[in-house]
């Protein structure tokens, strides 16, 4: 049979068949994808083929080619990635100014992945009927940032549901990656997106103002008006995974566009003279934030390990 694993719990997968049954699987003996270094062979999102044995037990034998998929630093092995989810058309990364407040390195960095694996991201800003005066500009002054970069991004509110009829509109019919830190919302916008989803939600840690995982594993659910979720664990961080350090430049869409006036093709935008690149930064043509987290990138490189994104 075939079909498309929609929940995994890290021991079993559910797999939607393509006649619409649900059968619980496991992978078939040590099961692992040819050049893909990860603590998990099958994601959410995946196109797979079962067999049931002897015994009656669904296993999943083979794993369809997939057209894309985005990866994070897998928690215990450092050297490992994790594959969030597979074969989506676009994610939504929430994030949030304040309450608690997302890192720009970790935004970047969950772009650059995105860019890598032909995965388009809108950029959600959740809370916005939490922010005070000063946020609220803060807030505006990171939207312009991103939307210069090329990203598209919504302000919404998930509490009230401020601005969360146009998020509906860009779901529509897709396979949609919700994803972001743990904190910023994302349980309370699937509930209003999809009535009924049952997502629990948990109060944010007053001690440091972050949030606390309610999501344990990954789930593929259906939207009312068509198309899907992929519900995601909140992610701390993100390593530049299958990267080299000179393709890192170009996951980094304006660092790309300037690159391309350096001296040296391989430019590596630190020290060289003539890098068109640094000299963008100071005219200001590049946000520095953006550079820094283009630099961490590297530095995970030239280390030979991954980071946290903080």
């Amino acid at each position: 049979m075939h079909g498309t694993v929609i929940k995994n719990t890290g021991f079993w997968y559910t797999v939607l068949t393509d006649d619409g049954c649900e059968v619980d699987s496991k992978v078939k003996g040590n099961f692992r994808l040819k050049g893909i270094r990860s603590t998990n062979p099958v994601a959410v999102g995946d196109g797979v083929e079962i067999c049931v044995n002897a015994e009656g037990q669904a296993l999943i034998t083979a794993i369809d080619d997939r057209r894309n998929y985005i990866v994070r630093r897998s928690t215990n092995l450092s050297k490992q990635s994790h594959i969030i989810a597979a074969n989506v058309d676009q994610a939504f990364l929430v994030v949030t100014v304040a309450h608690p407040e997302t890192a720009t390195t970790f935004i970047d960095r969950f772009l650059a992945s995105a860019e890598a694996y032909s995965v388009p991201v809108v950029l959600v800003f959740n809370k916005t009927d939490l922010l005070s005066d000063e946020e609220r500009r803060y807030q505006e002054l990171m939207v312009r940032l991103y939307e210069t970069v090329g990203y598209e991004c919504r302000q919404v509110s998930a509490a009230t549901g401020e601005g969360t009829d146009d998020l509906r509109t860009l779901l529509g019919d897709r396979v949609t990656l919700l994803s972001g830190n743990s904190g910023v919302g994302k349980s309370t916008l699937l509930n209003l997106l999809i009535p009924g989803a049952g997502a629990r939600v948990a109060d944010i840690s007053d001690a440091h103002d972050t949030g606390m995982h309610t999501t344990t594993f990954s789930e593929m659910m259906p939207l009312p008006g068509g198309g899907w979720i992929i519900d995601t664990p909140g992610i701390k961080g993100f390593g530049s995974f299958d990267m080299e350090p000179e393709e890192i430049g170009s996951y980094f869409k304006e660092i790309f566009k300037f690159s391309k006036d350096c001296r040296f093709n391989n430019c590596t935008h630190t020290h060289e003279p003539g890098c068109a690149v640094r000299q963008a930064v100071e005219d200001h043509y590049i946000a520095e934030s953006r550079y820094r987290s283009y630099l961490s990138m590297l530095q995970d490189k030239d280390e030979n390990k991954y980071r946290e994104a903080y």
